[in-house]
């Protein structure tokens, strides 16, 4: 059964990486709650394949993809001023979306998948630290954990 949601496996470790970029336990929170914290912070999410075809959840295995608008959202977004890819498989398909020219800081970030075992949480942590610099300042505190 699909959760409809952002990285719902229990066993990715998203909600975990990026709540260390941000200093929120997201992985405490309810899943709207996630999402609007992430907003708060400058934060969107977004798929780079439309639609594809793939036997299993590798995104190795992925085949007939068929990506998302990326390059027009990032037209829409003036203030946008980094893109972070959740793994070598977004990376290739959302830089080949966008294209060489742009202004953007595009980040391949190691993949938060519970399949890439090749790098512990602790050395992905590290890697996905480098959005800090990218994000905007909190509207207000309550978003906060325990507020």
């Amino acid at each position: 059964m699909r959760a409809a949601r952002y990285y719902a496996h229990p066993q990715n470790r998203f909600w975990h990486l990026v709540g260390a970029v941000i200093g929120v336990d997201l992985p405490a929170l309810e899943y709207e709650d996630r999402l609007a914290v992430l907003l708060d912070h400058g934060i969107g999410l977004w798929d780079v394949v439309k639609s594809g075809k793939r036997e299993g959840s590798l995104d190795a295995a992925l085949r007939e993809v068929e990506g998302n608008a990326l390059y027009d959202l990032v037209a829409e977004l003036p203030n946008l001023a980094a893109i972070g890819f959740n793994g070598g498989t977004a990376a290739r398909i959302g830089r080949r979306l966008i294209g060489a020219e742009t202004d953007l800081a595009l980040l391949d970030l190691p993949s938060s998948s519970p399949a890439f075992a090749a790098m512990s949480l602790a050395e992905k942590t590290d890697k996905w630290l480098a959005l800090r610099p990218f994000l905007t300042e909190r509207k207000d505190s309550s978003c906060e954990t325990g507020a």
